[in-house]
Order: C-alpha cells, then sequence, then structure tokens
C-alpha cells in the first residue's frame, strides 16, 4: 500500500446528525429542524431532535475517536447554534460548546477538522430568502468569521462547505430534503452561485481573521464515473465533466479552482438570464490546499455506437449497501481521484466514504460488520492504487465516526464505526472500528497483508 507518511486518517459526521440539543443553550431553527418535524418527511417520522446526543456525550466520543487511534476528526459547526437568527446576535453558549468540543479533541490527541456548512440553514435567513436572497454569501461571511475569531487559535483545518449539490438537488430541486423547495432550473442556477460565492466567501474570512496558519478546502460531492472498459476512459471523464446538469463536476470545481464555469453552465445562464456581477469571479476563485470529494458509489459507463456515453446495466445480483441500493464500486476511490487530479492538479482528500448497513448487537454483546470491513479496505486499496500511480492523496475520512440521523433516511441505516443506541444513548465499537484502527496504525501498510489488520 502507498500512502504518503503525513496522509490525514480520519472520520467525520456533521452537527444536525450527531448533536441533538435542537432547541437548547439558545439554539436558533434551522432549516432541519422545521422540516424534519413536517409528516411525511423523513423515514417513519424521524428527526434529530436528539439523534447521537453528541452534544452530551461529545468528551465520551472523543475518548472513543483516543481509543481508536483516529487522529483527526471532521466535523461541523451549527450554524443557528452560534448566531441564532444567522446573522446579528451571537449565542455565547453555542460557541461555548464549540469551545469545549475542540479542547477536549486536543486533550484526546485528535485534531479538529471543522466544516462550516453542512446543510443546517438558519430558517430565520430561508424566511429572508434563503440562498436565493441576493445577500446570502455575505450573510455567511459574517457567519464564517464568528467561527473563525472564536476557534482558529486552535483549529487549523477547514472546509469551506458540504456537498452544495446535493443540498440543491435533493433540497431544492427534489424536495426530499431540507428546506423541501421543487424550483425551476432559473433559480437553481442562482442558488448555485450564491452557494459558490459564500464557498469563496469562507476563504476570504479565513484570509482576514485567522489567527494561525490554516488548511482549508471543499468537502463537496462528486458524480464518479468509472470506465466499464479500458476503452471507455474518455466516455468516463466527459460524463463526469461535460454534462449540461448540475451533475457535472466542472460546475462546481471549474468556477472554485480555474476562475471560470465551463461552457453548458454558461449557456444555461444565457439561456434563463443568470448575470454574475463584476467581483464575483473574484470571490468565488479563491485559492485552496486541496480538493475534498465525497465518494460512495459510481456509475459504469460506456461509448454507445453513436459515439455518445451512456451508463452500463447494472450486473444482477450487484453488490450494493442498505441505503437506496447504491452500488458498492470500490474502483470509484480510483477512478474518481485519478479524474479529478488530471483535471484540477490539487491534492486529493475523501472527505467522505462510508458503508452503509444494518448493524444490531449480537448475542455477544459485540457489533459484527464484516461487509464495512470489506468495502473499506476494497476502496482504500483503489485509493492507494491512485496514490501509486502519481495522484497526490492528502487523507481520507470515513464516514461516520459513529452512527447517526441519516437525512430523509432517518435512523433506518448505520454508517458508523461506532454503534449508537439511540434510546439509550449507549454506544458500542464495532468490528469495523477496531479494524480502522489498525489500518491507521500501519498508515495503510496492514491493508495489503489482511490478517495483520484484525486484532
Amino acid at each position: 500500500m502507498v500512502f504518503p507518511r503525513d496522509f490525514v486518517w480520519g472520520a467525520a459526521t456533521s452537527a444536525y446528525q450527531a448533536e441533538g440539543a435542537w432547541d437548547k443553550d439558545g439554539k436558533g431553527l434551522s432549516i432541519w429542524d422545521v422540516y424534519s418535524h413536517r409528516e411525511g418527511t423523513v423515514f417513519d417520522g424521524h428527526n434529530a431532535d436528539k439523534a447521537s446526543d453528541h452534544y452530551h456525550r461529545y468528551a465520551q466520543d472523543a475518548g472513543l475517536m483516543q481509543k481508536l487511534s483516529i487522529p483527526a476528526y471532521r466535523l461541523s459547526i451549527s450554524w443557528p447554534r452560534v448566531l441564532p437568527d444567522g446573522i446579528g446576535h451571537e449565542n455565547e453558549r453555542g460557541l461555548d460548546f464549540y469551545d469545549r468540543l475542540v479542547d477536549t479533541l486536543l486533550e484526546a490527541g485528535v485534531t479538529p477538522h471543522v466544516t462550516f456548512f453542512h446543510w443546517d440553514y438558519p430558517y430565520e435567513l430561508y424566511k429572508k430568502g434563503g440562498w436565493l436572497n441576493p445577500d446570502s454569501h455575505h450573510w455567511y461571511a459574517e457567519y464564517a468569521s464568528v467561527v473563525i475569531k472564536r476557534l482558529s487559535d486552535r483549529v487549523r483545518n477547514w472546509f469551506t462547505m458540504n456537498e452544495p449539490s446535493v443540498h440543491l438537488l435533493w433540497g431544492h430541486q427534489a424536495g426530499k430534503h431540507a428546506p423541501g423547495l421543487m424550483l425551476g432550473t432559473q433559480e437553481l442556477l442562482q442558488v448555485m452561485h450564491n452557494l459558490l460565492l459564500a464557498n469563496g466567501q469562507a476563504i476570504i474570512a479565513l484570509k482576514d481573521h485567522s489567527k494561525a496558519d490554516y488548511s482549508v478546502g471543499p468537502a463537496f460531492a462528486s458524480h464518479i464515473c468509472v470506465p466499464a472498459k479500458d476503452s471507455d476512459i474518455d466516455a468516463a471523464k466527459r460524463v463526469m465533466f461535460e454534462r449540461a446538469d448540475f451533475l457535472n463536476n466542472a460546475f462546481w470545481f471549474d468556477p472554485l479552482v480555474k476562475g471560470e464555469y465551463p461552457p453548458q453552465a454558461l449557456t444555461l445562464f444565457d439561456r434563463y438570464g443568470i448575470r454574475q456581477g463584476r467581483e464575483d469571479m473574484r470571490i468565488i476563485n479563491q485559492p485552496v490546499d486541496f480538493l475534498g470529494i465525497n465518494i460512495y458509489s459510481s456509475v459504469a459507463v460506456s461509448d454507445n455506437e453513436d459515439g455518445k456515453p451512456g451508463t452500463a446495466p447494472k450486473i444482477p445480483g450487484y453488490p450494493k449497501m442498505a441505503l437506496e441500493n447504491w452500488a458498492v464500486v470500490p474502483e470509484g476511490l480510483y477512478w474518481g481521484p485519478k479524474f479529478f487530479y488530471e483535471r484540477y492538479k490539487k491534492p486529493i482528500m475523501i472527505t467522505e466514504n462510508g458503508y452503509a448497513g444494518c448493524d444490531w448487537v449480537a448475542l455477544d454483546g459485540k457489533v459484527h460488520d464484516p461487509q464495512r470491513i470489506d468495502y473499506i479496505h476494497r476502496y482504500l486499496n483503489q485509493f492507494s492504487r491512485a496514490i501509486g500511480e502519481g495522484v497526490e492523496g492528502a487523507g481520507y475520512f470515513y464516514w461516520s465516526v459513529i452512527d447517526d440521523f441519516e437525512w430523509a433516511w432517518g435512523y433506518s441505516e448505520r454508517f458508523g464505526l461506532i454503534f449508537v443506541d439511540f434510546q439509550t444513548g449507549e454506544r458500542i465499537i464495532k468490528d469495523s472500528g477496531y479494524w480502522y484502527k489498525k489500518v491507521i496504525e500501519t498508515n495503510g501498510c496492514c491493508l495489503s497483508e489482511q490478517e495483520k489488520c484484525h486484532g
């Protein structure tokens, strides 16, 4: 296995999915607090009012991460917990919580990697138009500045925002995530542009207010295509970077890295009358230290006889996880980083990768999850392959460190390395957690000899 000496090994979760305490200590409402309480929005009427109770059990969770030798924890800040109205009044009790969380992690030898935004948008700002409001990126700059001023004396690693494309498509087009909208293309283009402006504003805020040197990059979703066969490599690239919709990775990454939208996006901008401000691309095109990409599943692409690439049919009985029949395609962690690195020449950090299963406590009191172990092993093998062929790999964050609330699926699926009893709050380290500990401690060397990863 080939992983650099400074490779970052970690695990992740997010504020809304893990913290709970949805109305405690002065926190304001988020769009997810409102949406998840509407009938029919989340599986079986679940919500994240309590979630994994990380708000009250963060010290225990930090101790479990220490036990598993996890050196880096990717967490997010709840925007309405620190600014209940989204702007203006700062909630000191909310900021105090993140002070305590960061200090506890550092004391446990776990480095915090902070994501500014992971979908829990302040409801008060949503009532003012949300991401459609032309001031939305200025609101984001104010929020990011508050967090940076408070935490940057201890936090050195930042992610600008999480999966804005999913927030756009599921929350603003399909209506299946908060805020539950079904907007047209013109409005979606404006939301996309404002999200990218906000992404740039977070980096500008770091430049202006960070108290120490820092590393920053996005944690964006990625639509990963793998070639069905060797002759389909160019076809897979075209689907990843040339399609004319919001799943085109270039819509999101080109403005950030190259300082320009791809032709397919500009065509849509012209068609729907979207105008960029004179300073917009300067704001969006800010320097990043790496590209964070979230990869779970992938699609196989083949070149058709007409020269147009298309999705190759799945083989009956294909391996899949419990969540939405997502296909298990380890090659995604080879081709995805390879294609992104070739196009953007930036170090690649896998900011999310994980397996959803239906885990339970066995008769022996343990949680056995061999499929998750096999999933991570296969995916890491492929990432190592990419690194060995010249891709600059910066790190890997498994999703998620603990079982948590999985958005529209509620508590029906589990991603965690640590089992959470959502009734009692009890934590049990799964077999995969102990296995991942060995991977971390050997810097991935044990992956080539599987028996050495079991303890």
